[in-house]
């Protein structure tokens, strides 16, 4: 049997959220939502949004240690603020870039001291809507630019970037897990990573397990986020309640990866109950882990590598759908 994987969550899911038309459950203070995290089944991990859902950092740490969690990743936000409307690391304005690459900076000490090893950061004000809006290759260079000089400050804590096709702007600059990469390359800085969000890969038209392979197979490191979606829009639903056979994929593949770091549910209990709804993601993906644990893992791992798939069809139709 393979270690059990971790999981977390983005704390900002446990209050009040919105869409374009209304807002969904109560507002909740940071120590609220600890307690609703307090008794979740197999979830210990938080992700926090900095600066605008927390700042106070001994708070952080104290509230932590008295509800037993700990640290996923800090999530630092560079695209909320007004200064940000025209992007925040591709923006042509100098001083709004150096700004974003502060409060990156910021959320590492934030992250040093409340005991996360890592900061990730999904810069959505970066991208377009029409044609002959943007510069692209010098948008591109500028965001290279930035991610260098914020990767380089305290290396010890990686900066992880997650990748989406479009949302805030029509277009994100960086929008698939191959553009990410293209951009870690151009970094050259093995402490910045990609942090693969599966309902974004889904929706973004890419297959999440064949995106996770090409992160795997790189030299950068990686991070996940977990969800779900009708592959048309970022809905953030349960894991598994859409695309089920491509999750069992993309958890294969973790483990064949050796993935060890938290699995983080980025999902948004609109209209399900808030504790049901996580503990469902942790359990699901439990479940089909154990359940890959009893499979002949080499087996399945020969059929992918031959060309008669109706074998390997039958493989998922006895270990899978109907198991002996």
């Amino acid at each position: 049997m393979s270690e059990k994987p971790k999981f977390a969550i983005i704390t900002s899911f446990l209050g009040q959220t919105h869409d374009r038309f209304r807002s969904y459950n109560s507002p909740a203070t940071i120590e609220e939502k600890f307690k609703v995290m307090e008794n979740l089944e197999n979830t210990d991990g938080v992700e926090l949004v900095h600066p605008y859902e927390v700042s106070d950092a001994p708070k952080i740490k104290s509230l932590l240690e008295k509800h037993g969690l700990k640290m996923a990743a800090v999530n630092v936000n560079i695209k909320k603020d007004d200064l940000f409307l025209h992007g925040s690391i591709s923006n042509p304005d100098k001083a709004i870039r150096d700004q974003a690459v502060q409060m990156i900076k910021d959320s590492k000490d934030f992250a040093e001291m409340v005991g996360a090893d890592k900061v990730q950061c999904c810069p959505l004000g970066d991208g377009y809507e029409y044609s002959f809006q943007s510069d692209y290759s010098t948008s591109w260079k500028r965001m290279i630019s930035c991610i260098e000089e914020a990767g380089a400050y305290k290396p010890e804590i990686p900066l992880f970037l997650e990748y989406k096709p479009n949302e805030i702007r029509g277009r994100s600059f960086m929008d698939s897990a191959a553009k990410t990469l293209c951009l870690l390359k151009d970094v050259g800085n093995k402490a910045v990573g990609t942090t693969l969000d599966f309902g974004h890969s889904m929706y973004g038209g890419e297959t999440p397990a064949e995106a996770l392979c090409l992160l795997a197979d790189s030299d950068y490191p990686y991070y996940i986020h977990i969800n779900d979606n009708d592959g048309r829009w970022d809905w953030d639903y349960m894991c598994g309640t859409r695309h089920f056979q491509e999750y069992v994929e993309f958890i294969y593949y973790l483990k064949r990866f050796g993935y060890n770091d938290y699995l983080t549910s980025d999902t948004s209990p609109t209209r399900v109950d808030m504790k049901e709804c996580f503990e469902a993601n942790a359990r699901w993906t439990l479940k089909i882990w154990e359940m890959l644990d009893t499979m002949d893992l080499e087996e399945l791992t020969k059929l992918l590598n031959q060309t008669d798939f109706i074998k390997n069809w039958k493989f998922l139709e006895n270990n899978l759908f109907f198991r002996k």
